[in-house]
């Protein structure tokens, strides 16, 4: 009998892998994240693997560390997430694209545009990973002198959501009839003007593009501040959850979900995945020799220029060998920052030691046989700390290939896993409702149908 619960797998695309020296490491394609045809490769083999989604973070700067650990890294080019999914859709056909966009420095009248069109273009495959953006060089790149502050950037993105969303609802689903004899394209009863004015926004509409597929694009959001996470109760369908201890995931979890069920939502629809970095072996000591050799290309420039970002301060002023000291807090990131120290803290490392692991990967980390990795997920699964993971491969394509080819039969024997996909758009595979239009409620009902 197969199990009720059921494993969500996206794939953490970045837009290739996280780690800092995936792309050197031997059988990795160095300029995978600027390389169309190895990306649309990664693209068919996720969705073989039935996986969820396909999920893209993006960058609206070049990230802000010295030149010595910048030259290594191959983050500094890659494709605009909302150009490439729409050209991965045509080479898919049922696997989720997932793509972040910026509630700091971006339209919100052009993002609810753009995924929209993905939506449609993808025949309902669309999610919107909404972000504040924490990285202080964007503010630069958008005519701003420094970055907002924490507390203001998320409740600028509550405001962001309501607009987003209202103008994905200016359309009922029935509202274009297209009557060529009567040459009437839509019944204007059917067309609602959001004209939202705010705090921080003011937004007239109506969005020219009919209603999303899926009604609106899945909602996708990240970060573990209480600002965070009080934004992911409220908004979010997916929550990509930092990784770490199973304790940590269980808490997370039991908090996210029960923040929703205060403000009225169905905690169900809300599937919470971490980050997990996996790399399989025939034994744990090959996947350990692995992740070793995956490591040691990564240099100190970059283990404590990653260790600055992820702090918010100039880590290179910090004693090497000595424990990470008192870090103030910044307008950057709150969740990597209580990441970093809680890691530190809990195991006792010195400034090189969190330094190198950060420069290659410093979260949740799954390593051995598939059934190793069976084990760890099915745990997090059925003790209440996941619903799934965001998997991250370790270099690329080995380290995808290695998952699809075997820890995915592994689950699916388990009976963790889907073996076919359930249905046409991201949102029924997902098993997440389709949102009824605010405005013409009996119109979306009756598409849902």
């Amino acid at each position: 009998m197969a199990n009720t619960k059921q494993l969500r797998l996206g794939a953490f695309m970045r837009p290739v892998s996280i780690h800092t020296a995936a792309w050197r490491y031997p059988g990795g394609t160095p300029d995978a994240n600027f390389n169309l045809k190895a990306l649309i490769q990664y693209a068919q083999t996720l969705e073989r693997g039935k996986f969820d989604a396909f999920f893209m973070a993006d960058h609206l700067a070049v990230l802000n560390m010295p030149m010595e650990a910048l030259k290594r890294s191959a983050t500094v080019t890659s494709f605009d997430p909302l150009t490439l999914l729409p050209a991965l859709a045509q080479h898919t056909r049922h696997l989720g694209l997932i793509a972040t966009a910026s509630t700091t420095f971006e339209p919100p009248y052009t993002i609810a545009r753009r995924f929209a069109s993905l939506d449609h273009i993808s025949d309902g495959r669309a999610g919107w990973n909404l972000v504040t953006t924490s990285n202080p060089d964007a503010a630069l790149n958008f005519g701003m002198d420094e970055q907002m502050e924490h507390g203001e950037r998320y409740a600028r993105a509550r405001e962001f959501y309501d607009v987003v969303t209202g103008l994905w609802d200016s359309w009922a689903d029935d509202a274009f009839i297209r009557d060529v004899e009567a040459g009437l394209y839509f019944d204007p009863d059917k067309l609602h003007v959001l004209d939202h004015k705010g705090k921080y926004l003011k937004v007239r509409g109506p969005l020219n593009i009919a209603r999303p597929v899926q009604g609106w694009p899945v909602m996708v959001q990240a970060g573990a501040s209480d600002a965070g996470r009080q934004l992911a109760a409220e908004t979010a369908e997916m929550v990509f959850a930092a990784g770490g201890p199973i304790e940590a995931g269980r808490a997370f979890y039991a908090d996210v979900k029960g923040r929703a069920a205060k403000v009225g939502r169905n905690p169900d629809h809300i599937k919470i995945l971490p980050g997990a970095f996996t790399i399989i072996g025939e034994s744990l000591e090959e996947a350990q020799d692995k992740r070793l050799r995956l490591d040691s290309l990564v240099s100190w420039d970059s283990g404590i220029a990653a260790l600055s970002i992820a702090t918010g301060v100039d880590a290179r002023k910090f004693d090497p060998d000595g424990p990470l000291p008192e870090i103030p807090e910044t307008n950057q990131s709150k969740s990597g920052r209580e990441r970093v120290i809680a890691l530190a803290r809990r195991e006792n490392l010195t400034v090189r030691q969190i330094a190198g692991r950060l420069g290659g990967y410093g979260g949740l980390a799954m390593m051995g046989t598939p059934k190793m990795i069976a084990d760890q997920m099915e745990e997090w699964l059925m003790t209440g700390a996941s619903d799934g993971f965001n998997v991250m491969f370790p270099y690329l394509p080995g380290g995808l290939d290695d998952f699809v080819n075997k820890v995915v039969p592994e689950l699916q024997r388990r009976g963790l896993f889907r073996t076919e996909y359930e249905g046409r758009t991201l949102r029924e595979n997902l098993g997440l409702p389709r949102p009824e239009n605010q405005f013409f409620p009996a119109a979306s009902r009756k598409a849902a149908e």
